[in-house]
């Protein structure tokens, strides 16, 4: 059975699919890169609940910066929501982004151990 998280655009912010959540694109807001971080985090950890896992199923994601700077900031804010060494793989880019105000999206795959 495949359950999609809707979001009011034409993407799913979550795809469970057997074991496999595939994470759409996360974005937060905020004046602030540390701000606009947090913020997704807290989105990311609604979309997992949704489908009944946290933050500790995550196992990949890709990270896309639109400014490499940010870079520092992000590896501090990423031991606030994982336990050391137990973080997720990771791959991390700059792009451009269309809203001119987003600094940075987050996507990737979760593992649901109970998966219907």
């Amino acid at each position: 059975m495949i359950k999609h998280i809707p979001t009011p655009y034409s993407y799913s912010s979550a795809v469970v699919a057997g074991e496999n959540v595939f994470l759409g694109l996360h974005r937060g807001f905020g004046e602030t890169f540390t701000q606009q971080i947090h913020d997704t985090f807290e989105h990311l950890k609604k979309t997992l609940s949704q489908c009944n896992i946290s933050l500790e199923h995550v196992v990949k994601v890709n990270v896309y910066l639109k400014h490499i700077a940010d870079l520092p900031e992000m590896e501090k804010v990423f031991c606030d929501y994982f336990e050391t060494d137990r973080f997720p793989a990771r791959m991390t880019t700059t792009t451009a982004f269309i809203d001119s105000d987003c600094l940075l999206m987050i996507d990737g795959i979760a593992y649901n151990p109970i998966s219907q």
